[in-house]
C-alpha cells in the first residue's frame, strides 16, 4: 500500500497549486448554491407541504451537494488518464512496478479530495453564517456525523470506481467526448445531483434506489440532513459497501482483459 499512498499524496499536492481555478470554482459554488435554494423556496411556498423532505432539509442537501460536488463528481479534470490511453503514453504505465488500476484509482481519488479540500472551507463557512432559511443545518442526531464521514468515504470510493469503468471502456472507443458527455448526464441525474432522489416519483425511485448511483452522493447527503437516521444509515452504508466491491471487482477483471488486447502503435 505504500506506493499507492505514495501516488495518491503526490496528486493531491500537485492539485493544491491551481489557486485561480480554485477560488472561480468557489464563486461558482456559492452563486448556483443560492439560486438552487431560491427556486426550491418559492417552490415550497405554492407546495403546501407535500415534499419529501422540509425545507431545511433540502437547503442542507443543497449546501452540502455544493460543498462536495467535486468529490462525488464520475467525470472530473483526470486529463492524464486520457491522454495516456489516447496517445499511447500507457506503454510507460505498463512497464511501472505497480497495478494500473491501483495507480490510476488513487491518482484520481487524490484530484478529487484535494479540489474538495480547498473548496469546501468558504463555502461551508458561507453556509453556516448566511440567515435562515437559508442557512444549513447542522445534524441534531446522535452520532449522525460520524456516519456521514463512512458515508461519504465510501461515496468517493464508489464514484472512483465507477469512473474507472470509464477510462477502462475509452480502451475499445476512439473518442472519450461522447461517453463523458453521457456519463456526466446519467451519474448526475441518477445520483440526486440535480434533483434529490427522494424527489423521484416512487415507481421510479424503486429502481433507481438499487443502482450504484444512489450509492453516491445520494446517501451521504440523505444521512447529513437526516432523512435516513439509525438503522437505515446503517443499511445505506452497507449499500454503499456492496457496491463498491462489486464495482471494484469489476474494474479490475475488465482492466486485465482490456490490457491484454493493447496495442501501442510506433514503439
Amino acid at each position: 500500500m505504500k506506493m499507492y499512498m505514495s501516488v495518491f499524496r503526490i496528486r493531491f499536492v500537485n492539485s493544491l497549486q491551481y489557486r485561480a481555478v480554485t477560488f472561480g470554482a468557489i464563486i461558482t459554488r456559492f452563486g448556483w448554491g443560492i439560486m438552487e435554494i431560491l427556486a426550491y423556496s418559492m417552490l415550497y411556498r405554492t407546495g403546501h407541504n407535500v415534499f419529501p423532505m422540509d425545507l431545511s432539509q433540502t437547503v442542507s442537501y443543497i449546501w452540502m451537494q455544493q460543498i462536495f460536488i467535486v468529490l462525488f463528481s464520475v467525470v472530473f479534470q483526470d486529463g492524464e488518464i486520457y491522454s495516456a490511453i489516447g496517445d499511447g503514453s500507457i506503454a510507460y504505465e505498463l512497464v511501472r512496478p505497480m497495478d494500473l488500476y491501483g495507480r490510476w484509482y488513487c491518482q484520481s481519488a487524490a484530484n478529487r479530495v484535494a479540489f474538495t479540500v480547498v473548496n469546501c472551507v468558504p463555502v461551508l463557512l458561507v453556509a453556516l453564517l448566511i440567515p435562515k432559511p437559508y442557512r444549513m443545518s447542522l445534524p441534531l442526531v446522535s452520532g449522525q456525523f460520524f456516519l456521514f464521514l463512512i458515508s461519504m468515504i465510501l461515496a468517493l470510493g464508489v464514484v472512483v470506481a465507477f469512473a474507472m469503468l470509464m477510462y477502462i471502456s475509452l480502451f475499445y472507443i476512439l473518442s472519450q467526448r461522447g461517453v463523458k458527455i453521457i456519463v456526466t448526464a446519467l451519474t448526475a441525474f441518477l445520483s440526486g445531483g440535480i434533483i434529490p432522489l427522494p424527489f423521484f416519483p416512487p415507481s421510479v425511485l424503486a429502481i433507481v434506489k438499487l443502482l450504484p448511483f444512489a450509492a453516491m452522493q445520494n446517501m451521504p447527503l440523505l444521512i447529513y440532513n437526516e432523512s435516513i437516521v439509525g438503522v437505515e444509515a446503517l443499511k445505506g452504508i452497507a449499500f454503499q459497501i456492496f457496491w463498491l466491491a462489486a464495482l471494484f471487482l469489476i474494474g479490475k477483471f475488465t482492466m486485465q482483459n482490456a490490457l491484454k488486447r493493447v496495442v501501442v502503435q510506433g514503439g
